[in-house]
């Protein structure tokens, strides 16, 4: 019987099984072979060339603008996402009339896929079939460059961020705000506590699972943005917009060179799995 029940596991497990040594193990050894090969697109793996790949990677003129892009709109993403959908939580938490509709509003956005709504704001942003300019210029102040210049592309890709995601990681936040107790703001509310000392002392600690989560999605899904940029700003103007993945995309598939961009791979994901390794530690200190 033990012996049956073991082999019925095993079967149900082999499924997930082989799809993580297909889609997942297999693919991250190939990309460490490319990483230490010189392996052109065309011409494919043509030997070890071992360290060179990984040397070359600091004398990309592009490289270290790039992770200084990628960390400077990881921050700011992260801020301007954690806040507002902590704030859209709190506003839809309590069960009134209308909440339903206000709920379903935010989180719309979400349902439409990434590169959908980066082609969405494409078209608000274009001076030639945008709505924003001629609004702008009827109320006399004139059209804006929204993808022009470094600082307009960045805060241009930020709004439309923080627009899709937002609604996401509220419904997160909620289900989190939802899980806390009545019973512990009421103690709070006996004790003297007014509605800041309740938030600061039992909302954050009891929502920081909720917020770690939130934390960490955001933070990786952010050091990996690439869609929004290709198509908003093609890492344009000047290249200043370009991150990490986009250089990736370009070693590999306008410089033809797949070992190169392995390279850049394998420590983009070393330095993810640090990153979030970190955060798990200072959640559990936390906790």
């Amino acid at each position: 019987m033990r012996h049956s029940r073991k082999l019925a596991g095993a079967l149900y497990a082999a499924p997930v099984a082989v799809f993580v040594l297909v889609f997942f193990i297999a693919p991250l050894l190939l990309v460490g072979r490319m990483s230490a090969s010189d392996w052109p697109l065309l011409a494919g793996d043509l030997g070890l060339n071992m360290p060179d790949n990984y040397t070359g990677i600091a004398d990309n003129p592009l490289f270290w603008p790039a992770v200084g892009f990628t960390l400077k709109y990881t921050g700011i993403v992260v801020v301007l996402l954690i806040g507002l959908s902590l704030l859209l939580a709190l506003i839809v938490a309590d069960r009134r009339k209308g909440t339903g509709f206000f709920r379903t509003a935010y989180f719309l956005p979400t349902t439409l896929g990434l590169a959908s709504a980066s082609l969405l704001f494409f078209g608000f942003y274009s001076p030639a079939i945008g709505p924003l300019d001629p609004l702008l210029e009827a109320l006399g102040l004139g059209p804006v460059s929204w993808l022009g210049t470094p600082t307009a592309a960045l805060w241009s890709t930020v709004v439309l961020i923080v627009w899709k995601f937002a609604g996401f990681f509220m419904i997160i936040l909620l289900v989190g705000l939802q899980s806390i107790p009545p019973d512990v703001y009421e103690a709070a509310r006996l004790d003297g506590a007014n509605r800041w000392q309740s938030f600061r002392h039992v909302t954050v600690p009891l929502l920081r699972p909720a917020l770690g989560l939130v934390l960490i999605l955001s933070v990786t899904g952010s050091l990996l943005a690439f869609d929004q940029f290709f198509i908003l700003t093609k890492g344009g103007p000047d290249n200043s917009t370009v991150t990490v993945v986009q250089l990736i995309y370009r070693e590999a598939f306008q410089r033809f060179d797949l070992g190169a961009a392995a390279a850049i791979s394998v420590v983009v994901l070393a330095a993810l799995v640090v990153v979030n390794i970190g955060q798990l530690r200072a959640l559990r200190k936390d906790t």
